[in-house]
């Protein structure tokens, strides 16, 4: 089904956002941000409030330990509102370099990861006005080796393989 202009608008937007993060160039990304962003990562309650603040968060923490080459995203889906996205996304790569906004302090493994992550963008005045991002942080560290699942209700990478089959088996109940 095509978009709205409105859904283009806020599209067009959000991607430009993101073609400058991924470039790394701060400060395109925070040309592409409303005079008073914040960005908060919230399993690792990494981010910034303000524009000094999230520009010291991308130069610190984010800009050259974005994601490893070989990083993969799958949107899984869309959903907009009047000023706001959602995004649904699988991300899959190689822990191969450090990732602060993802794994504070840890050393790469070079363990392979798939997680989902949900980003919540809001926006105002035509700039990305907030980015608030989820991810299930046990998963990814059962699947870089820091957790043991025994015992546990975390799956590691089986969650994002549920969500591209809805059909798979649940893992702790087999109830016919």
């Amino acid at each position: 089904m095509p978009h709205s202009e409105p859904q283009n608008r806020l599209d067009a937007i959000f991607n430009a956002h993101m073609e400058a993060e991924l470039a790394g160039d701060i400060d395109e990304t925070l040309a592409t941000m409303s005079p008073n962003p914040h960005l908060v990562n919230v399993p690792t309650m990494m981010g910034g409030q303000g524009p000094q603040s999230v520009r010291t968060f991308y130069s610190k923490r984010l800009i050259g330990q974005f994601f490893p080459p070989d990083v993969k995203f799958e949107t899984v889906s869309r959903t907009y509102g009047e000023n706001r996205l959602v995004d649904e996304i699988i991300i899959s790569f190689t822990h191969t370099i450090k990732m602060d906004h993802v794994l504070p302090k840890v050393k790469p493994t070079g363990k392979k990861v798939e997680v989902v992550f949900v980003v919540i963008v809001g926006f105002e005045d035509d700039k990305v006005a907030y980015e608030h991002i989820l991810w299930d942080q046990a998963s990814v560290l059962v699947q870089i080796g820091l957790l043991d699942p025994t015992g546990l209700p975390v799956v590691g990478a089986g969650g994002a393989a549920k969500l591209r089959n809805p059909g798979l088996p649940d893992p702790f109940f087999n109830e016919g």
